[in-house]
């Protein structure tokens, strides 16, 4: 027995495929998706699986780390990749599929993936659960401007509790509208508040984490950059070299060549965009606001003048991206100056 994938069939149970090492079909069956069913399958139908295949997906985390602590030789197949190779069969459907998964890891003809650590997916869970606050925060603001705007009242520039309580003010002579700016203020309140008590929690984990603390000595990089990076990359080890993040963040250049064309277009925005995002936030605070000197932020105006101002923030973002990798390797801190870089 040298293969045994398991492709999801959904949230009730998943099809399992095993065959042997010449892709003779040895088992297909169904089985519950919850780990120690998988495992009691796979060691009675395949107790000397050479590899076994999880496609990834919303629950592979949580498959691959209970196989893995099972002592079995799971591999974490890229879903973008299976999909181009298995929109290639005749036939779709999930006894299909985990078929073509078993040919894939027999053929060795797929791209392992990294599972990340419970402790990476709790953190970016954190970040997720802000930033969906703080868009809920827009919005309403949004909601609040709009409906003052239609009657003439005109609230202003601002997003604090002081531009709220200029709404109210203003909605006083009209009842209804009194009422529902109101309601809107109330929920933002709140909104608000929730947000204030997640960035005291991402400030207590900075604290409490030393890698974070020295990530945040980068010009640019704050608590919720530095938190995102560290939650994504997980394993800094697993990158051969620093340059190696740039591509995995999607801030490399994408590149079509067939024949005598040969061009590079716009970035290839792979992984996580809201760390790309954080990264390019970081770059443009580096370049316009950051006032101390360093070689990092003189290159980055070298940059500007060359290439223009949003070219060079992409390229800032990706060095700084390099930057923090090296940081967590070599448990240094920013080399403000090149006498600091000669020192260390």
């Amino acid at each position: 027995m040298t293969a045994t994938p398991q492709k999801p069939e959904g949230v009730g149970n998943y099809s399992v495929c095993v065959i042997d090492g010449n892709g003779a079909v040895m088992f297909e069956g169904k089985v519950a998706a919850e780990p120690g069913a998988l495992v009691s399958l796979i060691r009675k139908r395949a107790p000397q699986a050479a590899r076994v295949g999880l496609e990834t997906g919303a629950t592979s985390p949580w498959l691959y780390h209970s196989l893995k602590k099972a002592d079995l030789p799971v591999v974490l197949m890229d879903a973008r990749h299976a999909h181009a190779a298995l929109s290639m069969r005749p036939t779709k459907s999930d006894r299909s599929d985990a078929r073509g998964l078993a040919e894939m890891l027999r053929m060795r003809w797929y791209r392992a993936v990294t599972a990340k650590s419970f402790t990476a997916h709790e953190r970016m869970a954190l970040l997720g659960a802000r930033r969906h606050l703080v868009e809920i925060r827009v919005e309403l603001d949004g909601q609040i401007r709009g409906l003052l705007k239609t009657f003439g009242l005109i609230l202003g520039k601002g997003n604090t509790d002081a531009l709220i309580r200029r709404a109210e003010t203003l909605a006083e002579g009209n009842p209804v509208i009194s009422s529902l700016v109101a309601k809107l203020a109330e929920v933002q309140r709140q909104v608000v508040a929730q947000i204030a008590a997640l960035d005291r929690d991402i400030r207590h984990l900075v604290r409490s984490e030393p890698a974070l603390k020295r990530f945040m000595t980068v010009p640019g990089v704050g608590p919720i950059t530095a938190l995102a990076f560290l939650s994504t990359i997980d394993d800094p080890e697993r990158f051969k070299h620093a340059r190696d993040v740039g591509p995995y963040l999607g801030l490399t250049p994408t590149r079509y060549q067939s024949g005598e064309t040969d061009r590079h277009g716009r970035i290839s925005k792979c992984g996580d965009a809201f760390t790309r995002t954080c990264l390019y936030e970081a770059a443009n605070v580096l370049l316009t606001k950051v006032q101390q000197f360093s070689p990092l932020k003189a290159w980055g105006t070298r940059l500007v003048q060359r290439i223009g101002a949003k070219k060079a923030r992409v390229v800032v973002a990706r060095k700084i991206a390099v930057i923090l990798r090296c940081i967590w390797v070599d448990g240094t801190e920013f080399w403000w100056t090149r006498q600091e870089a000669k020192m260390a």
